[in-house]
């Protein structure tokens, strides 16, 4: 082939390439399989190979990353990169609005203006330069007006286009001669969690949460490190431009989308102040859905020359304003480690904190899930460690902050003793947790009876009352509550005749429970609703249980050897043999009598397998997977051969893609619900048709 050829070719190699990486990372819509883009890659790298004069800095083949620098070079941005002024509620945002209203230009009133309104990410604020539609430096926001050039770490994001506009079936805007874009690099939930995973796989330290990964992974002095990591990028205003500029934020983000930049898609224009505050705080309730770190809303005046009229106060633009979310991670000291003791035994972890806010809960304890994690992480006493608290999920400790450590921090030993009786602490083999192995442990009995009184049913028996009646000692084991005495619990804090008669009530009551329920009450390791049920369906008998060999047990389909081997060593012990016998002298339902097999009756979603990606209209998630279980389907975590559907929402992830590899079919919720009702309606039918 002729040079000229040769240049023509790997330009349009270059060209099909930044195309196709657009569709993947960026649009999450492919049109080529895997296997047809490596072989366009491949082609590609075998002519730069062949002609490396050739070679240009937005060429695909260059994302690999450049050889380690030693420092990164300052930069100074061609205007500055400001900052936002932020409201934590409505009242925030109305305040601030009062106050620009005050300032519009002459003849701009209140009522006429609109706003745009987009996701604030919780990432690294990005400024990426092009000239004549090549991308040639990109820069951390430092100060607002001088930060790093870290190109060849951005050039190694996959969604960051190298060359714009990029090619797609619309007709492109031409780019601009010189384009200056701001935007927020990082790294998807999926992938975060993926990323850990595989960090703890090889051995390695897991990151802390996203954030700081998307952070330091761009700060790396050695770009072949991001060049292997998730990270992905939103692109969001134009610093500075060529040329005649949109004129709202509206048409700047739909200009960006048609340069090729990636651009949020959980984006509104809205026309009044109430939409805006509405939409606001029912996108914040979404925000556990999201597959991306956020802290709160931006709300810009959507006019640009109203935006710029009302200038800056200090580092922040009168015109926009962050809504920021309560905060899911805060920052605080780990003071001193408890260790608490379960109800079978278990010894845990758990931090004691100088008080911290975390989404508007005052936090002083956090959980630290066992010693071998607490190892793995490396937290020791006296660290900053970073907590979080999602929801109404348990705080807990991240990991700990070590470059703000001063050494006079201490390590965290697993516990040689209990701390409730004293008795040694137990680490079985193969197993994470440590153990108090001691059934008169009053930590345990604690725990126990409460255990009990819930799974029995005996109504207004909670902590404090456990408490109460083990530190009277009237409650050694479960077994007791049969025989406690009226007189004495009259005598009890807080008990009068009503009360103690109510109480004898419900314990009597308990004796009709079914057997299920007494499984699971007695707080053997592992068995919980589902395992008791199983067992129950199997032995019918809490004797027949005790008396079956282990081989047995574990025979039985969705028991496991952790579980089983639990179960005998409960039977085992002299004292809870003595507890099963209080209980058949109280006249406890120790037995069922076994049923014949019901005729199966086919649920409409049965033997499916599905797989959840995006947001559904109606349902979340949990609901969708709660409706699929319960018509008889199951919900997996990863697309694979084995899936039936895939039940896609709005903003799928990556798991469309896998499905689109594998030919696994896409629904929607509309034709889940039908799925559902169609087979009901011929499942009825059917068993019509049979009783005529």
């Amino acid at each position: 082939m002729s040079p000229d050829t040769i240049e023509k070719q790997i330009a349009k190699l270059r060209e099909q390439i930044h195309y196709h990486n657009h569709r993947y990372y960026v649009l999450a819509d492919p049109v080529i399989s895997d296997a047809a883009y490596d072989k366009l890659m491949r082609r590609l790298q075998a002519l730069e190979a062949e002609h490396p004069e050739l070679i240009t800095p937005d060429s695909p083949t260059q994302r690999v990353g450049a050889p380690p620098v030693e420092g990164f070079p300052k930069v100074r941005h061609p205007a500055p990169i400001l900052s936002l002024a932020s409201a934590h509620d409505a009242d925030g945002v109305r305040e601030w609005f009062t106050r620009i209203s005050k300032l519009l230009p002459q003849g701009v009133s209140p009522d006429d203006l609109a706003f745009t309104v987009e996701p604030k990410f919780d990432g690294l604020t990005v400024v990426l330069r092009y000239e004549n539609g090549a991308f040639v430096q990109g820069t951390t926001r430092g100060d607002g007006e001088t930060g790093e050039d870290i190109t060849a770490n951005i050039r190694t994001i996959k969604s960051l286009p190298l060359r714009i506009p990029v090619q797609s079936f619309d007709i492109p805007p031409p780019p601009p001669s010189n384009l200056v874009v701001r935007g927020e690099a990082f790294i998807p939930l999926d992938k975060f969690k993926e990323m850990n995973r595989r960090q703890l796989e090889a051995g390695e330290k897991t990151f802390a949460n996203p954030r700081n990964a998307a952070a330091g992974t761009l700060r790396q002095l050695d770009p072949g490190i991001p060049a292997t990591r998730p990270l992905h990028l939103y692109v969001y205003s134009i610093v500075a431009i060529e040329g005649e500029a949109p004129e709202t934020q509206w048409e700047t983000l739909a200009y960006l989308r048609a340069l090729g930049f990636p651009v949020a898609d959980d984006v509104i224009r809205l026309e009044s102040l109430a939409s805006v505050i509405d939409y606001c705080q029912d996108w914040m309730s979404r925000r556990e859905t999201l597959n991306y770190e956020v802290d709160g809303a931006v709300i810009k005046i959507d006019d640009q020359a109203i935006r710029a009229a009302l200038g800056v106060v200090g580092k922040d633009p009168r015109g926009a304003l962050a809504f920021k979310f309560p905060p899911r991670q805060e920052t605080t000291r780990l003071l001193d480690v408890e260790v608490q003791v379960g109800r079978v035994g278990t010894l845990t972890p758990r931090a004691v904190l100088e008080p911290v806010e975390i989404g508007g809960v005052t936090v002083r304890h956090a959980s630290l899930h066992n010693f071998e994690d607490v190892a793995r992480k490396d937290v020791r006493i006296g660290d900053m460690v970073i907590v979080q608290r999602a929801g109404d999920v348990i705080p807990y400790v991240v990991g700990p902050i070590a470059d703000l450590r001063s050494g006079d921090e201490r390590p965290i030993e697993p516990p040689a003793h209990c701390p409730s009786c004293g008795e040694p602490a137990v680490h079985p083999e193969g197993q994470v947790a440590y153990y108090c192995v001691n059934a008169a442990c009053p930590a345990q009995v604690k725990a126990r009876v409460e255990h009990w009184a819930s799974w029995m049913d005996i109504e207004g028996f909670g902590a404090k009352a456990a408490e109460l009646f083990v530190r009277e000692k009237l409650l050694h084991d479960v077994g007791d509550f049969y025989s406690l005495d009226r007189k004495a619990i009259l005598a009890l804090e807080g008990y009068a005749a009503k009360s103690a008669d109510n109480l004898l009530a419900q314990i009597e009551a308990s004796k009709t429970r079914p057997l299920a329920r007494v499984l699971a009450g007695l707080g053997i390791r592992g068995v919980g609703e589902t395992i008791a049920q199983l067992l129950s369906d199997h032995y019918h008998s809490l004797d027949a249980l005790a008396s079956a060999p282990e081989e047995e047990i574990e025979a039985i389909e969705g028991m496991g050897p952790l579980t089983t081997a639990a179960i005998i060593e409960w039977f085992e012990h002299a004292p809870n043999r003595a507890v099963i016998e209080k209980l058949r002298r109280a006249g406890l339902r120790l037995a069922e009598e076994a049923k014949p097999p019901a005729a199966h009756k086919k649920k409409p979603l049965e033997g499916l397998l599905f797989v959840i990606t995006g947001t559904l209209p109606s349902l979340s998630r949990k609901e969708a997977k709660s409706l699929i279980e319960e018509q008889g389907g199951r919900v997996t975590g990863s697309v694979s051969s084995k899936t039936d559907y895939l039940l896609l929402g709005e903003s799928p992830g990556s798991k469309l893609r896998q499905a689109q590899q594998r030919g696994v079919p896409t629904i929607d919720e509309a034709t889940l619900l039908s799925m559902i009702e169609d087979e009901k309606k011929e499942s009825e039918q059917s068993q019509l048709a049979l009783e005529l």
